[in-house]
């Protein structure tokens, strides 16, 4: 690619950048564990934005349990924003594979 032609698109490249930050709030996904036990809503920004406890996994004697369901949880819905990032910015980045760049 000619850099000056690079230069040319900066602004549309910002401007995509800006949108895609915009789609990253709309993302939506969840994570669960202990057999949906511990459920966790996160947006495409790794914001936590809700978390759901099955009244059977609150047992005051038993919080280590609970402790690791809500990490396992959180961590499944890390794993799952990511998975949609990846797949909204392969069609902004023309299908560059940023995991061959260590990203």
């Amino acid at each position: 690619m000619n850099p000056f032609d690079f230069l040319k698109n900066t602004q549309a490249i910002k401007e995509q950048s800006q949108k895609f930050q915009e789609e990253l709030e709309q993302i939506t996904a969840e994570g669960s564990s202990g057999g949906r036990m511990v459920t966790i809503t996160m947006n495409g920004r790794f914001e936590m934005k809700g978390i759901k406890l099955d009244p059977i996994c609150v047992d005051n004697r038993d919080v280590k349990m609970l402790e690791d369901l809500i990490v396992a949880a959180h961590n499944n819905a890390i794993q799952n924003v990511q998975e949609q990032i990846k797949n909204k910015s392969s069609s902004l980045l023309g299908g560059l594979d940023l995991g061959s760049l260590g990203l």
